[in-house]
């Protein structure tokens, strides 16, 4: 979701799919074609795995935080705003 809470269009998710892939892809052919050894290739494709996973947990986590904090403050305005009632009904 954007910044107003609303839903990412399609055009822009396509987008990022399309992205990813081909990043995906354009490193795999570099370290397919690279002049070194398979084992080498390997552990090269085993990096770039971990970065990917640990980019998308990083990704759900700072979401998540976020989220969250969202949430909290929304209990304390709402809270805040029980207290401003009660004190102008008193008044």
């Amino acid at each position: 979701m954007n910044q107003n809470g609303q839903p990412h269009s399609s055009a822009w998710i396509t987008f990022t799919y399309v992205s990813f892939a081909a990043s995906a892809f354009l490193v795999a052919v570099g370290i397919f074609f690279l002049p070194i050894d398979l084992w080498m290739k390997g552990y090269l494709t085993m990096g770039v795995v971990m970065l990917i996973q640990t980019c998308i947990t990083l990704t759900k986590t700072v979401r998540d935080n976020h989220e969250s904090s969202r949430l909290v403050n929304r209990i304390e305005d709402a809270k805040a705003e029980r207290l401003l009632m009660e004190v102008s009904k008193a008044a």
